[in-house]
C-alpha cells in the first residue's frame, strides 16, 4: 500500500482541564486515527518536531507515540520513521466513535445507472477523447505558460476572462447566430451550473416552468433544487408545444428548451414553432432558457441558428458548453445572458463561486483564437457523421424487428425506438446485463408516456468496430 508522507502538522483538540499532556496527546492522536482525519498508511511528524509542536518535552511525546505503537494504531521502522497502522484495532463498542448512519438518497433518474471507467457502448455524453488534438493544446497551454502574467495568477471578474469572453461572442456570432456583447457572456462550468443559477434566480418555491416531455433530467433537478412546480409540455415533430403549454394553465416564471437538438428525441425546433414560442414569452413576460447543447455537430441540411439569434425583446438566456466540444474535463461553458440579468446572475455566481480558473480560460481562448476550435469541429462533425452512418447500416443488419434507430440531423446520440415488445425500462436492464450501456426513455418523461418506447444510443466515443460489436450485444439482449 503507497504510504502518505506528510509534514504538516497536527491538529489536536484543546487540552481537557482534567487530562495529563500524555493522556491529552494519546487519545488526541488516537481519535484522530479512528476518524479518519489521519488515514492508515499516513506518515507522522518525527517526535522532536512533534514535541515542538505542543510544546512539551521529547520523553512526553516518545511516551505517547510508544502506547500508540503498543495498541496497535501505529507501526513504526528504525530509521525511516512512524506511520498510521493499515490494520487498526477496532474500538470497544458503546464507545464515542460510531458510524453515523447515512440518510438514503430520494430517488432520482440516474438511480441504478453505472458507470465504468472505461466507456462502453454506447454512453451518451462522451466525445472522442482519443481524436482530440491534445498535443496542439498542450503547445497552446505551454506557450501561455511561458508567458504567465501574474493578473492570471490573481483571478479576474467574476464574469471570466475577457478575451475569452470575446472570443466566444466572436464564435457564437458566427457559428451559431448568437447576438450579443462580450458583457452579456458568462463563463461558467457548463450548462449545469448556469441551470443552476439560473433557477434559483427566476424562479422560487412554487413558481411554475414549462419543462419539455420527455426532457434532460439536470434541467428537471435545477428547478426542482430551487423548489419550482415544473409543468411538463410534450414535445411534437416541430418540438415543444407551446398551444399544449398554454392549455396546461398558470402563471409560468421561464420555459426550458433544447430548440437545436431536442433532448432526448433529437429533432430540431421548427422555424414557426420558434416563433410561436417567442411571441408568446414576449407578451407573457416569461424568460426562455435555450439550452444549445452539442448543436455544432450538424451532419445534414443548412445550419440551424440560435433562438437568441430571433429574439427582439430580449427574452432568451443562451447556454452553451465546451465540455462535450473538447473534453469533459475542460468544465467550461457560458451563460448568454440579456442585459436585465446580466448583474444579478453575476450575483449569484460570485456567491458560489468568485470565479473561474483564468488559466484555464486563458489557454482555452487561444486555442480558439487561433483557429484550433473550428477545425477540431470541422474534423469531428465529419467524424461523428461516419460513426452515425456506421451505427445505422449496423442497426438495420443487427438489431431489425428489435429496434429501429432514428437518423438524426446533430448531436453524439441518436433514438432507438424498440419493436419488440419490451418497454425502455426492460430493455435498459437487459443491456446494462449485456455490458451494453444505455438510457431508456422512461428516464426522461414527466407526464404522459411517449407514444413509441426506446433507447438512446451514443455513438461519438465509439470507432466502427466498437460500434458493431456493442450492436451484436445489443441485439443478444433485446432477443432474449
Amino acid at each position: 500500500m503507497p504510504k502518505d508522507i506528510s509534514s504538516f502538522e497536527l491538529t489536536l483538540d484543546d487540552r481537557p482541564r482534567d487530562a495529563t499532556l500524555t493522556k491529552w496527546l494519546h487519545d488526541g492522536l488516537r481519535h484522530a486515527i479512528l476518524d479518519g482525519r489521519l488515514r492508515p498508511g499516513t506518515r507522522l511528524p518525527a517526535t522532536r518536531d512533534f514535541a515542538r509542536q505542543y510544546g512539551v518535552s521529547r520523553g512526553t511525546a516518545v511516551t505517547v507515540f510508544d502506547q500508540l505503537l503498543s495498541d496497535g494504531y501505529l507501526r513504526s521502522q528504525v530509521g525511516s520513521g512512524t506511520w498510521v497502522n493499515e490494520l487498526l484495532p477496532q474500538p470497544a463498542t458503546g464507545g464515542a466513535l460510531r458510524a453515523r448512519p447515512m440518510r438514503p438518497s430520494p430517488p432520482g433518474p440516474l438511480i441504478g445507472l453505472k458507470f465504468p471507467p472505461q466507456a462502453r457502448p454506447f454512453r451518451l455524453h462522451e466525445p472522442a477523447m482519443a481524436e482530440f488534438p491534445a498535443q496542439v493544446w498542450a503547445r497552446v497551454a505551454s506557450r501561455r505558460m511561458r508567458r504567465l502574467s501574474p493578473a492570471l495568477l490573481v483571478g479576474g471578474h467574476p464574469g471570466g476572462h475577457a478575451p475569452l469572453r470575446e472570443a466566444i461572442a466572436g464564435y457564437l456570432a458566427s457559428a451559431r447566430g448568437v447576438k450579443c456583447s462580450p458583457d452579456q457572456i458568462v463563463v461558467t462550468s457548463g450548462v449545469q451550473q448556469g441551470l443552476d443559477i439560473l433557477a434559483r434566480l427566476l424562479v422560487g418555491p412554487g413558481d411554475s416552468v414549462w419543462m419539455e416531455d420527455p426532457g434532460y433530467f439536470g434541467a428537471a433537478m435545477a428547478f426542482g433544487n430551487a423548489g419550482a412546480n415544473m409543468i411538463p409540455v410534450p414535445v411534437d415533430g416541430e418540438g415543444l408545444s407551446v398551444a399544449r403549454g398554454i392549455a396546461a394553465g398558470g402563471r409560468v416564471k421561464c420555459v426550458y428548451v433544447t430548440p437545436a437538438h431536442q433532448f432526448p428525441l433529437g429533432m430540431a425546433m421548427s422555424i414557426e414553432r420558434r416563433v410561436e414560442l417567442l411571441a408568446w414569452a414576449a407578451a407573457s413576460g416569461v424568460y426562455i432558457i435555450e439550452d444549445d447543447y452539442d448543436s455544432e455537430f450538424r451532419f445534414e441540411g443548412r445550419p440551424v441558428p440560435a433562438l437568441q439569434g430571433l429574439d427582439r425583446h430580449e427574452t432568451v438566456v443562451h447556454l452553451g458548453t465546451f465540455n462535450k466540444l473538447l473534453f469533459p474535463a475542460l468544465r467550461m461553458g457560458y451563460a448568454v445572458l440579456p442585459p436585465a440579468l446580466a448583474e444579478r446572475f453575476l450575483e449569484l455566481r460570485y456567491g458560489t463561486e468568485l470565479h473561474g480558473s483564468s488559466l484555464d480560460q486563458a489557454v482555452l481562448c487561444d486555442f480558439i483564437v487561433e483557429g484550433h476550435l473550428g477545425r477540431h469541429i470541422r474534423r469531428m462533425r465529419e467524424l461523428y457523421g461516419a460513426r452515425l452512418e456506421a451505427l445505422l447500416q449496423g442497426g438495420r443488419e443487427y438489431l431489425a424487428g428489435l429496434l429501429e434507430i432514428s437518423r438524426i440531423q446533430a448531436g453524439l446520440y441518436t433514438m432507438g425506438y424498440l419493436r419488440n415488445g419490451m418497454t425502455s425500462q426492460q430493455a435498459e436492464s437487459a443491456a446494462t446485463e449485456a455490458r451494453v450501456e444505455t438510457m431508456g426513455l422512461y428516464r426522461f418523461t414527466r407526464g404522459t408516456p411517449a407514444a413509441e418506447d426506446g433507447l438512446l444510443l451514443g455513438f461519438a466515443a465509439f470507432d466502427e468496430q466498437g460500434i458493431r460489436k456493442g450492436l451484436a450485444s445489443l441485439a443478444g439482449a433485446l432477443s432474449s
